[in-house]
């Protein structure tokens, strides 16, 4: 057994027996501390979604888990956060000044960019360089004649608020034309009196030395201190002088709406939980970020909503043993899918939000307009059935949830199919109606002239199409088989649906994890504080050396673990990781490698840089290799948590039945049980149809499949000839 397995071992055998489905949630008794490690303060995970909030506070001390959802309030997400944190900790029976740590998804920056609420941006840039965003790069969307109707959007720094520099540095960094300060300083004075309300300094090679850029900040800070200031080798140190460009655009694009909700959340923490309480928030790569790091550098927030779901869906496959996993996040207003292939998700370095795309690291991510939200209707001119992108939101919310809704959402056609019991409670205490519900199906079902019941189940399967095709992204357009893995369903719509995309792509088991709904939150209480440095390196690999390559990586290494060290993460618990951009010489695209350590050599990077690029594009070339560019990760301690002891039980469920119900599906009514999750164990089955209720959210098993309970009180949804469906 190498060091690595052994380590892994020890550290399943520690967590050993993830908590019995999160059923001790209120009642779990205390759980013995292992002998000599020190009781730890209470760790509060948040995610805001469209439609709730969602919180989960983990209480190491006594091994017990704390679950809330609250309305969300998109215009103040703050509010939101502090109504749950309000109302966990009723539940929990404690103080706030109990939490020590509160680890945060936000989708603030998300939204800022998507809304175009950001700051007026003003920019610097080298002389002659004063289009570089107009011009951008020869990208059309839409495939062929997608330039017909494509609208191209406004740069996020408008060309009348750009100047520029007269400097120049060249690609080794040497100055070729010193910076005119005198000149500079009055172009400033005149673009920082115009109402910019953040400033960007990006230089032609700005990123081989950055000097000019520091200066011209500096300057900028001398005139204007309140005016926030991002300069592109602080935020990209990259080659390719476009993307560098738009990333640090946003960056400014979006600091100051970020940094007031950061800032303004952190002080109502402290205010009523402590000056000690620790503000983390999920960067787009699943890592953690000081709150400090996430007001100077929000770009590296665009997808930390969703990376959220991954992260606790990578926690679950570590304890359930499942290895490769399609991700599977439906929440109100749009469901988001990844892979995640031998215990890693897949992350790319290019991160895009609407029409935005910028150079930061993020899990690789698909998102769909399909939500519990998503609002059903027949357009005029065809009369066929469409359902979303549009959504009924937070507000008013689909029909059944008595908030004023009249328009029919999927969670209405869950509700009219019996998928979502109308006795069932919503964040544990909002009540649903199926007469509403009924009455909003009822608009698509006149205009198709179809029962209720077969306009509900039409608004389903057009829904879970949608949601095929976002899975088809992430797995069959990047060379993988969804055969080949098993599909996870979270959030709170995800257990409702997660049954019937497994059927459509054939992924195996269906995948339930205890707490469903806040499994994001979940994620965001147990990933890691991630930190990395980079730098631009174009060179062949035959005229480099794996000693001259572990030098410079080591140095990024240390750059990188600077942070997390100021953050009181000590050396040892310190993991790095080295990614390598390399890519055939003379090829424009390139592909990052990622290696510990202890394991890198050149040959090591060319090897798996050639199976990659052969499973993508199903070709590898026997062609001379470039290395593009070097980056060092640095990762703190993962979060460890204490577990309730789980008992197997036997396989007859009958005990947690809670009554009989019945599910439309396949055109007819079928007669089945509801339920109660908090009743079942592990070893358990559950026969379809069935519904399994919870706090947090509704599981349908369809007929024809069962569900197992595993030891860790995961529901594995299989169909009924499975040899795992087999007692």
């Amino acid at each position: 057994m190498s060091v690595t397995d052994e380590l892994i071992r020890k550290y399943e055998e520690r967590l050993a027996a993830f908590e019995d489905r999160l059923r001790r949630i209120e009642t779990g008794g205390p759980v013995a501390m292992p002998s000599g490690r020190a009781p730890q303060g209470l760790r509060l995970g948040v995610d805001v979604g469209g439609t709730f909030t969602d919180l989960l506070l983990l209480d190491e001390r006594n091994g017990r888990t704390f679950t809330a959802k609250v309305p969300s309030t998109p215009e103040d997400s703050s509010k939101g956060v502090l109504n749950g944190i309000e109302k966990i900790c009723r539940i929990a029976g404690i103080d706030p000044t109990d939490i020590t740590e509160v680890m945060h998804g936000t989708t603030v920056a998300t939204n800022t960019v998507l809304t175009s609420s950001g700051a007026l941006v003003g920019l610097v840039t080298t002389k002659g360089y004063r289009d570089v965003l107009q011009i951008a790069r020869s990208y059309v969307p839409g495939g062929l004649g997608g330039w017909v109707i494509w609208n191209k959007t406004d740069p996020l720094a408008p060309l009348e608020y750009t100047i520029e520099a007269e400097e120049r540095m060249d690609a080794q960094g040497n100055v070729l034309v010193p910076l005119n300060e005198k000149a500079l300083r009055k172009d400033l004075e005149t673009l920082l009196k115009s109402g910019i309300e953040a400033l960007t300094v990006a230089l032609f090679n700005g990123y081989a030395n950055d000097a000019h850029e520091r200066r011209i900040a500096q300057i900028a800070q001398e005139i204007a201190p309140d005016i926030p200031v991002s300069t592109s080798a602080s935020v990209m140190p990259e080659m390719y002088e476009y993307e560098r460009t738009e990333t640090t655009v946003v960056n400014s694009y979006v600091r100051p709406v970020v940094s007031k909700y950061v800032r303004n959340l952190q002080d109502e923490l402290r205010r009523r939980m402590g000056e000690g309480t620790m503000l983390q928030i999920l960067r787009s790569d699943g890592g953690l970020s000081s709150a400090q790091a996430a007001m100077d550098q929000p770009v590296n927030l665009l997808m930390s909503g969703p990376a959220g779901g991954v992260a606790g869906a990578l926690w679950i496959s570590k304890q359930a043993n499942f290895k490769n996993l399609l991700t599977f996040d439906m929440g109100g207003t749009s469901t988001d899918v990844a892979l995640i292939e031998g215990g890693v998700a897949r992350t790319r370095r290019e991160t895009r939000v609407g029409d935005v795309t910028v150079r930061a690291p993020s899990i690789d991510v698909r998102t769909v307009g399909a939500g519990g939200g998503s609002i059903a209707y027949t357009p005029e001119l065809t009369k066929a059935l469409r359902v979303g992108p549009q959504s009924a939101g937070a507000t008013p919310g689909p029909a059944a949830y008595k908030k004023g809704g009249e328009e029919p959402t999927v969670t209405d056609a869950n509700v009219v199919l019996g998928y979502l019991p109308s006795d069932a409670k919503l964040g544990g205490d909002m009540d649903i109606s199926r007469d509403l519900a009924a009455k909003a199906v009822a608009k698509v079902a006149e205009t198709l002239d179809l029962s209720i019941e077969d306009a509900a189940e039409g608004i389903i399967r057009i829904v879970n199409e949608n949601m095929v095709g976002a899975l088809r992204l992430v797995s069959v357009e990047q060379g993988y088989d969804p055969r080949d893995f098993a599909l996870i369903g979270f959030g709170g719509a995800g257990p409702l649906h997660a049954n019937a995309l497994a059927r459509l792509v054939n992924a195996w088991p269906a995948i339930v994890p205890p707490g469903p709904g806040v499994l994001c939150a979940y994620g965001d209480a147990t990933t890691r504080l991630r930190n990395e440095a980079s730098q631009t390196y174009v060179t062949p690999v035959s005229e480099t050396s794996d000693s001259e390559m572990r030098g410079m990586l080591s140095d990024l290494a240390a750059q990188a673990a600077e942070t997390l060290s100021a953050e009181g993460v000590p050396a040892h618990e310190q993991e790095t990781l080295y990614q390598i951009d390399i890519r055939y010489k003379g090829q424009g695209m390139k592909l990052t490698v990622d290696l510990a350590p202890e394991a890198f050599s050149l040959a090591e990077v060319t090897r798996q840089f050639d199976a990659e690029h052969e499973q993508l594009f199903t070709f590898a070339l026997d062609a001379e290799h470039e290395i593009v560019g070097l980056r060092a990760v640095v990762q703190g301690a993962e979060k460890a948590f204490i577990n309730p002891e789980t008992t197997r039980g036997e396989a007859d469920s009958s005990h947690a039945q809670v009554q009989r119900t019945r599910i439309f599906e396949g055109g007819g009514w079928q007669e089945g049980w509801i339920y109660d999750r908090a009743k079942l164990s592990p070893g358990n089955r559950v026969p379809g149809p069935a519904v399994v209720t919870e706090m947090d959210s509704t599981s349908v098993i369809l007929p024809g499949h069962v569900g197992v309970i595993d030891a860790v009180g995961n529901i594995l949804i299989w169909p009924d000839d499975h040899p795992e469906a087999r007692p």
